[in-house]
């Protein structure tokens, strides 16, 4: 069975994340085609990148690097969930991406945004990252206003609008992280020899 990661990109104090986050997992609860989890980066003690060797070496020297690594590794594909903080993304989360690199290659990506444009400049410098690693963005977005999403600014509401855009980028990620599995198969990995 396909597994997708909801990240939740976010850990600041009083954060809306949380409640996107959860509404997107909750939605996802309906489906029987594919198992969805919350990984959630307030849970993992990330410190600005302190790995001597590039991610793409795979020679993690930190205990917390081997954590991160063996928790994303295991997915098809991921669900972001992303504030936008200064028309980008926030830090903890493009540190939390850094971290790795061979555990994103080959898998397929959606993403969530919020904030006062609904996160689309986060969403946009998401795709930029994600397209040198290797991961698949699909199409469909979700991009949440904080004027017209969240009763004043803070408890989130989304709109049947949104849900139904949620249901077709389900759709969309688990098409593509289907596809993508063959691309990951070991044999194919290497040429043969």
């Amino acid at each position: 069975m396909i597994r997708i990661a909801i990240i939740l990109g976010s850990t600041r104090p009083g954060r809306r994340g949380k409640q996107v986050a959860d509404w997107v997992l909750d939605r996802a609860a309906a489906r029987t085609d594919v198992e969805f989890e919350l990984v959630d980066l307030a849970d993992y003690v990330l410190p600005h990148l302190d790995e001597p060797m590039p991610a793409a070496m795979g020679q993690y020297m930190n205990d917390h690097t081997r954590a991160w690594s063996e928790r994303i590794a295991g997915f098809d594909g991921y669900i972001f969930v992303t504030p936008e903080y200064n028309h980008s993304t926030s830090g903890v989360l493009k540190n939390a991406i850094d971290y790795l690199y061979t555990e994103w290659n080959n898998k397929a990506a959606a993403l969530v945004g919020y904030g006062g444009v609904g996160g689309a400049r986060a969403i946009e410098h998401l795709r930029l990252v994600l397209a040198e690693l290797q991961v698949a963005t699909v199409r469909q977005t979700i991009t949440l206003s904080l004027m017209t999403e969240f009763e004043d600014f803070t408890t989130f509401t989304p709109t049947a609008y949104q849900s139904d855009l949620l249901n077709t980028l389900f759709d969309q990620l688990v098409t593509w992280a289907q596809a993508l599995a063959d691309v990951r198969k070991p044999e194919l990995a290497a040429p043969a020899a």
